[in-house]
């Protein structure tokens, strides 16, 4: 299969809004003998754009022709000579810090972070280096980091996830619906925080057995210990950062696991008390950069094996041309879910 020479491809005139991304078209890549072109479909965003945009981020190495996104879904088009486990016409995902096969991360395989430290994936053609099936592309690309980001944080770590443990997720965004379902897919009970009471109506439908609105019930975490009588939760993904971790760790357990994925709350907290509360409940507080090829792998098993019960979440889907209406829609958190930009048919 042969593939054009040239791409078209959202570039940033300047970092400072999601207004200043325009088309350009680039050359592309040629592979290299390890190396593998792909023909982009899909590409969903997360709120490390948004924050990219704002320049509210600190990944950005060069702001003049910088090209966003991390998640995408494709389709090879070429293949280096030294490529064996890939041919012309596989689906493939990219690897969030495309050099992360396996084990922790270090400075230098975050520097390989797509959409970051290196060229994102907002475009028609990429070369990818070939260390990289009943989904859709729109449905695919929302899983190399929201998804491996989830996974990592619930069954990666020292305690991983287990029937019966008691799981709440914050928000119904990328990182928190697919936390549910894999929480729901292990036989966990899941419980739910949102703003909205319809948002909190679909994550029931998701298998979330208990619900809290956090605008009627701001002080959830209090109605999280009910219930568990008193006991706590097992496992927390924190996305909020700041404006919840204190109430994260009010509601764990002792000995019980948080996982920091993000910042997203609004509210920049005021308890300077709960370094006090991670020490008595002997918390383990973790940081998660997403997870690696192997994490990835795993988590594809098991959205293999539980189809229905982790089939992504896919909100809305623009076209290439509508990528601003996109990053305008995922800001205006209306979404449930993840937001795709279709690339190509």
């Amino acid at each position: 299969m042969s593939y054009p020479s040239v791409t078209r491809e959202y570039q940033y005139t300047q970092l400072g809004s999601y207004n200043n991304l325009a088309i350009k078209v680039e050359k592309v890549q040629k592979p290299r003998a390890t190396d593998v072109v792909v023909k982009v479909h899909a590409v969903s965003l997360n709120y490390r754009d948004l924050m990219i945009a704002n320049k509210a981020h600190p990944a950005v190495t060069s702001e003049k022709g910088f090209v966003p996104c991390s998640d995408m879904a494709g389709e090879i088009v070429a293949v280096g000579e030294d490529v064996k486990e890939w041919k012309v016409g596989d689906r493939v995902l990219a690897n969030f810090s495309t050099d992360h096969i396996f084990g922790d991360t270090n400075p230098e395989i975050q520097n390989t972070s797509l959409g970051g430290q290196a060229k994102g994936v907002l475009t028609e053609y990429r070369t990818f280096p070939a260390h990289l099936r009943h989904l859709s592309y729109e449905e695919a690309s929302t899983l190399p980091c929201a998804a491996v980001t989830a996974y990592n944080a619930l069954l990666g770590g020292n305690k991983p996830l287990k029937a019966g443990d008691y799981d709440p997720v914050q928000g119904t965004g990328g990182v928190s619906i697919f936390a549910l379902q894999f929480a729901v897919a292990s036989g966990a009970i899941v419980i739910a925080t949102s703003s909205s009471d319809d948002k909190l109506k679909l994550a029931a439908k998701l298998g979330v057995k208990h619900l809290i609105n956090y605008r009627k019930t701001p002080n959830w975490d209090e109605e999280v210990n009910k219930i568990t009588n008193g006991k706590g939760v097992d496992h927390i993904v924190e996305v909020g950062g700041n404006g919840t971790l204190p109430r994260s760790i009010n509601a764990i357990r002792v000995g019980g696991s948080v996982s920091v994925v993000g910042a997203v709350s609004r509210d920049m907290g005021n308890d300077e008390n709960f370094v006090f509360s991670i020490i008595r409940k002997a918390v383990v507080v973790r940081g998660i950069y997403v997870g690696s090829v192997n994490q990835s792998r795993s988590k594809n098993q098991m959205i293999s094996a539980n189809p229905d019960a982790t089939r992504p979440v896919v909100d809305k889907v623009f076209s290439f041309e509508q990528a601003v209406q996109a990053y305008a829609h995922l800001e205006s958190q209306k979404h449930i879910g993840k937001v795709v930009i279709k690339v190509s048919a």
